[in-house]
């Protein structure tokens, strides 16, 4: 698709989403929030292709946020960041959240940047796939009225 990728990218530590904006706002549109709680409510006005979350916050772990917002979005890449590489809370942020990429802090800017682009490609083919399926059952309801008469 031809669009620019619109990330939300939740983190509690200023410098954290300062560093990301001055690495990537040329390339993508940025959306940040300093909480799980800022962060829905941003979801639920904007639409985004990527949400990334760090893990350590206050009242809302990352995991609990990208759990979250699959009540909101499901469509959207989700990616969790964190310098804490405890097992439970992968087993948990794959389960639990469905992230498509856990990334270790601090993020290495071409790492983090092929992640992005591999988690759009995903989520533009999930798109075009969800697209190609509604045609398809269009053209099934309209020979299945040619094939049995209905109007």
């Amino acid at each position: 698709m031809n669009r620019r990728i619109k990330i939300l990218y939740v983190d509690d530590e200023p410098n954290n989403l300062q560093s990301f904006i001055a690495n990537f706002r040329q390339e993508f549109d940025i959306l940040t929030a300093s909480s799980g709680k800022h962060g829905l409510e941003i979801l639920q006005c904007k639409e985004v292709q990527i949400i990334m979350s760090d893990q350590r916050m206050p009242d809302m772990t990352g995991v609990e946020f990208l759990a979250e917002t699959l009540k909101l979005c499901n469509e959207p890449i989700r990616i969790l960041m964190t310098d804490n590489s405890n097992a439970s809370t992968i087993i948990d942020a794959i389960n639990k959240a469905q992230i498509y990429y856990y990334l270790p802090k601090p993020w290495n800017e071409k790492h983090l940047r092929a992640t992005i682009m591999a988690g759009n490609e995903i989520y533009d083919l999930r798109a075009r796939n969800k697209e190609l399926i509604g045609l398809v059952s269009e053209a099934n309801e309209q020979m299945r009225k040619i094939l049995y008469g209905l109007p």
